[in-house]
């Protein structure tokens, strides 16, 4: 192995494990301890924080550093990159789950503190609902001021627009961000109103923390993705809600789809999914994904995509003669 490679190779292991004993490093490349720390100077020539522990016990490990040497990402593209990556990783593109775990761990790890913080915060005040590309982008720095108040109980200020109205400042006690529907959403305690809301993030500006602090209430749902669902379908004109039967056990379709739909079993075997959805191509996409037969309940209009889509499909492959299995 050449010295670049080995370099490589040495570089990859400090980024898979948070640490390694010399002995174990030197195992992995098949060098000695000599070479090995020849390695490590020449990546730290190179701009990565490679840390020594001395001693009996001693090794080495890759250290947060105030940068993200060699990608040169500035901040919002690092979150936005870790974002990416935290997606991945709920499965929501196939086979790719396990190698955005390990991706979104060497991007976190080399993060500098103050910018990992906002990943973290991020990652454990988000709860998916949904699948599918946000409709309206949403900044970044929005995401990240919201999540860290979140995570740290801290009362936050913004401004608001609902639909059809003017907008006003809103003061509020925030619980967790939700993405549900192409959206995201914020669910909060709204001080003015002494109620719980759910504010999507696309009619939100200028989130401010106010460095209050306060102690949190019990939410009046399952959780936080189930009460913005509920809100979101009492919003009529907006939303539909589609109901199909799965031919297919709960259990595996709840595995599947369970994250931004309702799974009911039922006596024979089969199951009924509910979706509240305001657009219908992803509802569509994710029975198609379960991989059993289904049929559905409705709305007429769900039906009559799903038949404008066989149609699509079918013309797309007139033709061609079916491959037949080994």
């Amino acid at each position: 192995m050449s010295t670049t490679a080995r370099a490589l190779h040495l570089l990859s292991l400090l980024q898979a494990h948070r640490f390694w004993t010399g002995a174990d490093l030197a195992a992995r490349l098949e060098v000695s301890l000599r070479t090995l720390r020849r390695d490590v100077d020449q990546l730290r020539e190179l701009g990565y924080p490679v840390t020594a522990r001395p001693g009996v016990d001693g090794g080495y490990e890759l250290a947060a550093g105030g940068a993200l040497p060699p990608l040169v990402l500035d901040d919002e593209e690092a979150v936005a990159l870790a974002v990416g990556l935290q997606a991945a990783t709920q499965g929501s593109v196939a086979g790719m789950a396990e190698a955005a775990v390990q991706a979104l761990a060497k991007v976190v790890q080399v993060m500098p503190a103050a910018l990992r913080e906002r990943v973290e915060a991020l990652r454990a005040m988000t709860e998916p609902a949904s699948w599918g590309a946000v409709r309206d982008p949403i900044d970044s720095r929005v995401l990240t001021t919201l999540a860290q108040a979140c995570r740290d109980a801290e009362r936050v200020t913004f401004g608001y627009t609902a639909a059809g109205r003017e907008r006003a400042e809103r003061a509020v006690e925030p619980f967790r961000l939700v993405s549900l529907g192409r959206r995201w959403y914020l669910v909060a305690y709204d001080l003015d109103r002494h109620d719980w809301r759910s504010f999507r993030l696309d009619r939100l500006d200028a989130p401010h923390r106010t460095g209050a602090r306060f102690r949190p209430r019990d939410l009046p749902a399952q959780d936080a993705a189930a009460f913005v669902r509920a809100g979101v379908s009492r919003q009529a004109g907006e939303q539909m809600t589609v109901t199909a039967v799965v031919q297919a056990p709960a259990e595996e379709v709840r595995a599947r789809i369970g994250s931004w739909s309702q799974v009911e079993a039922r006596s024979d075997g089969s199951c009924l999914v509910t979706m509240t959805a305001d657009v219908l191509d992803w509802p569509a996409m994710a029975l198609g994904s379960v991989g059993a037969e289904f049929s559905v309940l409705g709305p007429p209009a769900f039906a009559a995509f799903l038949d404008q889509w066989s149609g699509r499909f079918a013309r797309a492959v007139t033709g061609l003669t079916p491959r037949t299995a080994p």
